[in-house]
């Protein structure tokens, strides 16, 4: 390990012989890092901290600390980071609660400087953070999303994969799958067309997934009415039935 000798190290961490440590760093007991890492100046990686292979933490971010849940009691529970994933200056990451035992970001993310995630979130791979997103506590972000910066997300919101929500809104509700999210309050805007296309999607997809939001947002229907129509009038392509099963389970409603 290459640690600056202004580093302060708890010996029960487990760290990986080429991670790289920066000066004033502070590393806790309980704390697991995985090979390839490089822990930049300032930064804190409290107990419960577990980071995966090639991950950095630029400085002064802070990991692992408890959660900000009056409701917490000191429970035994982690933030856990994937391999691949950057998380840049000042950015925050809590650990879970009682209530699932754990905050994850997955593989290959990048939460920009100033970001926060609370306790309980689950970040699943490749997700983007823009500076100053700010998750509450539950929140579920599926692959691929894209939230531009300075946007609050409500406490248990779930937002799709493959969408992308426009910066300076705010997010109360679940954002569907494959979209992009835009003004106040915040509103379907259209197919994310251009991410969808970066990312290898057909445009055979792209037709069906728009004419899926068609019926659920331009149809002078209601939601449940929207899904009807599109078990009725469509082939139910995996993209098409992830959108309904993610509408059917939201429990906050749809933006």
């Amino acid at each position: 390990m290459r640690a600056h000798p202004t580093a302060i190290i708890d010996p029960a961490a487990q760290i990986e012989e080429d991670v790289e440590v920066g000066p004033y760093t502070i590393i806790e007991a309980d704390v697991v890092i995985g090979a390839g890492c490089k822990i930049g100046p300032h930064a804190l990686l409290a107990g419960g901290t577990r980071l995966g292979r090639n991950v950095q933490v630029f400085n002064g971010a802070v990991l692992g600390i408890v959660p900000q849940d009056l409701k917490f009691k000191g429970e035994m529970t982690t933030a856990e980071v994937g391999d691949d994933t950057v998380v840049r200056e000042f950015a925050t990451v809590h650990r879970g609660t009682e209530s699932t035992g754990r905050t994850v970001v997955g593989k290959g993310c990048f939460l920009m400087a100033y970001s926060h995630v609370a306790h309980d979130c689950i970040l699943e791979d490749e997700v983007i953070m823009a500076n100053s997103v700010n998750l509450a506590g539950h929140v579920l972000i599926e692959e691929q999303a894209i939230i531009g910066g300075v946007v609050p997300v409500h406490q248990f919101v779930r937002i799709g994969c493959h969408s992308f929500i426009a910066g300076g809104t705010r997010v109360p509700k679940d954002v569907p799958p494959y979209i992009m999210a835009a003004n106040e309050p915040l509103r379907y805007a259209g197919l994310n067309a251009v991410g969808l296309r970066r990312r290898g999607f057909s445009s055979e997809v792209l037709t069906a997934l728009k004419q899926a939001y068609k019926l659920i947002y331009n149809s002078n229907l209601n939601v449940s009415q929207g899904i009807a129509r599109i078990r009725e009038e469509m082939e139910i392509i995996p993209q098409v039935q992830h959108i309904i099963e993610f509408i059917e389970g939201s429990d906050r409603g749809i933006i």
